[in-house]
């Protein structure tokens, strides 16, 4: 397995892959802070001529698995308002394109929990959406924990839980947690714990 210390994410790596799709036309149909939203007539794969909407997010997300020596993590519950309901989720944010995700997880990260964290290890990439949107996240897993007073965003009406690691697995295999880049980003600590990549001291 890839030693942690050479993982890097790999959004900017160059695609080999030839493209079959061509695009003839792309104008913005509906644009604001943070998406735009964009019409455009394409051929497809076949040669025929087609439409696609496609969502572009002018961030990245930016998901955090906290992680003490005692096998704790903290969650962050909120209401979601494209939902309509309440949601358990890993602190999560939202990094400018071009700006480094690390500085993003360490702000979203002391915004929503308070804490602040000596070690990070880059846990994953993750496109949630990828047929209608090129929304791009990463995930990483931050130890070695020191703890503050959280400072939420004017939106945010947050609530913070601590519970046992094992947890926040069982909320994932029984549904009670459904946001995916926690999902995944759970399970794939669980993973890395299990194979000793990651290691709670």
């Amino acid at each position: 397995m890839k030693d942690i210390n050479s993982y890097h994410f790999h959004k900017k790596d160059p695609d080999q892959h030839p493209n079959p799709w061509h695009t003839l036309s792309d104008r913005t149909a509906y644009e604001n802070p943070w998406i735009r939203v964009s019409h455009r007539e394409v051929r497809n794969p076949s040669g025929g001529p087609g439409i696609y909407g496609v969502v572009h997010f002018k961030n990245t997300a930016i998901g955090i698995v906290p992680l003490d020596a005692e096998g704790y993590t903290w969650l962050v519950g909120q209401y979601r308002y494209t939902l309509d309901q309440y949601s358990w989720e890993i602190p999560e944010g939202g990094g400018p394109e071009g700006t480094d995700p690390l500085l993003a997880a360490q702000r979203e990260l002391l915004e929503e929990t308070g804490m602040r964290a000596a070690r990070w290890t880059p846990l994953l990439e993750l496109h949630p959406s990828n047929s209608v949107s090129d929304e791009y996240g990463v995930a990483y897993v931050a130890q070695e924990l020191s703890f503050g007073v959280a400072q939420p965003e004017e939106t945010e009406d947050l609530a913070v839980r601590r519970i046992l690691f094992s947890e926040a697995v069982e909320m994932v295999l029984s549904g009670e947690i459904t946001d995916a880049l926690s999902m995944v980003a759970i399970l794939k600590t669980r993973e890395w714990l299990q194979r000793g990549v990651i290691r709670l001291v």
